[in-house]
């Protein structure tokens, strides 16, 4: 298959074979593809069903714009630079098809549901007994050992599993909530890049694939690592109490607010109450973060006020004079508009900036000037604004990708590209082990 990537692009030559749905698989594919790989995505013969959440209009049908399948904004998030290959898994007939992708490939990528990796002959043992170069990613909800290792998930379940939901304080009608984004699942696709990076460097010192192993548990715990620190001699102790006190809560069926309620805060008071957390201006929301004595004093000089609770006497109780001083603190951040506050505290060095809604980030003067944003034009559906590569390699070591074809479009391409005759690959488009377009 052409590799059109260049020179300076470090995954140059690389062959990965996606069997990805969702998010996590699908995007650390796509960040692999930003940095030169070539990827196949293999699909359901229906298309990933991120291709059908609410689908997008064609620009081609006039004036009655009509849903063009399958196409969506989801889809086009997580799944551009690659090639597709709407594929049967289960069919006998996929087999040698299957095989012919394993031996092309460089790395193979896939978040099947648990046991299904091992039913279909893709578990990471057997595929490394057969080809021993072969870098296996595998993304798992809980891990593959322990007693929830078969339990299926997506991202708001692992979220409430592992304290990610609870650790970002989230609350909807006295219920624990997620927002939009899903944290955990792309916490995890960035960790699947970066191990099947690292083992792609280990091969070229060892001539060995191996296996990376990567969970959605283990990607939101590291997104709430300041909170599951234990120090066992200090915290332990207290952690026991409160683990006791939260089983009588729920025993005595307290509400979620009332357990929260128990749970040490890792942040001091004076953080939480006053330096550390957004507030009301007089026309829109703004976070303050002032990680530091010199900045907490020149937030006070700001907007002027005295915190005795700066270099305070031991004999101040500080849990009792925050309560007291954040309204007052909250107060005199309502009396002017957000502009003026961003300013003189940017002056001064506090860090500090509006709550900005998504959609305002793709005019933002500050995210153009980096270009954190590219826009490509679609084949059917016109120009599309999308996220950059995340990260910045000189010489354009990586690069935005186009959108990926059409759903079976490149099928009869990349069957001949791995030495499928023409019959066969009628014969395999006949009994619906594929489609093309």
């Amino acid at each position: 298959m052409p590799d059109h990537a260049s020179s300076e692009q470090p995954f140059k030559g690389v062959r990965v074979v996606e069997f990805g749905q969702f998010v996590a698989v699908p995007f650390a594919a796509q960040l692999l593809a930003e940095g030169g790989a070539q990827v196949i995505k293999v699909e359901p013969v229906d298309g990933d069903p991120a291709r059908r959440l609410r689908p997008l209009a064609s620009i081609d049908s006039g004036s009655e714009r009509r849903p063009i399948a399958p196409e969506t904004r989801t889809f086009l998030s997580r799944n551009r630079g690659k090639r597709s290959l709407p594929l049967a898994l289960r069919h006998p007939d996929a087999k040698p098809v299957i095989d012919a992708l394993l031996a092309w490939g460089d790395v193979a990528l896939m978040n099947f549901r648990p046991g299904l990796a091992e039913e279909l002959g893709l578990g990471a043992a057997a595929l490394l007994e057969r080809f021993p170069r072969l870098v296996v990613g595998s993304v798992s909800a809980f891990g593959n050992r322990g007693p929830e290792a078969g339990n299926a998930a997506m991202d708001i379940v692992v979220q409430a599993r592992s304290g990610l939901m609870a650790a970002n304080g989230r609350i909807v009608d006295g219920q624990p909530a997620t927002g939009d984004p899903v944290s955990a699942d792309y916490m995890c696709a960035m960790t699947l890049a970066f191990g099947v990076s690292a083992a792609l460097l280990r091969r070229e010192r060892t001539g060995r694939g191996g296996h990376v192993d990567t969970s959605l548990l283990q990607a939101a715990m590291t997104l709430a690592n300041n909170q599951v620190v234990r120090v066992e001699v200090e915290d332990g102790p207290a952690h026991r109490e409160v683990l006791d006190r939260l089983e009588a809560l729920r025993a005595a069926g307290a509400s979620y607010t009332a357990q929260a309620e128990i749970i040490p805060s890792v942040r001091a008071r004076s953080m939480s109450q006053v330096y550390f957390r957004t507030y009301e201006t007089a026309d829109a929301t703004i976070a303050v973060a002032c990680g530091s004595p010199s900045l907490r004093e020149r937030f006070m000089r700001v907007i002027g006020l005295d915190d005795p609770g700066l270099g305070a006497s031991p004999g101040l109780d500080l849990d009792r004079h925050y309560d007291a001083f954040k309204p007052r603190v909250e107060s005199k951040l309502r009396e002017r508009a957000s502009a003026k506050w961003v300013a003189e505290l940017n002056e001064v060095g506090v860090p500090v900036s509006t709550v900005r809604f998504p959609l305002e980030l793709l005019d933002d003067p500050q995210t153009a000037a980096n270009h954190m944003f590219h826009t490509f034009r679609h084949p059917t559906v016109g120009d599309v604004t999308a996220l950059s590569p995340p990260v910045n390699l000189h010489a354009e070591g990586f690069a935005p990708s186009a959108p990926t074809a059409p759903l079976g479009s490149d099928t009869v391409a990349i069957l001949k590209d791995l030495e499928l005759d023409s019959d066969r690959i009628d014969a395999l488009l006949d009994a619906a082990v594929t489609r093309d377009s």
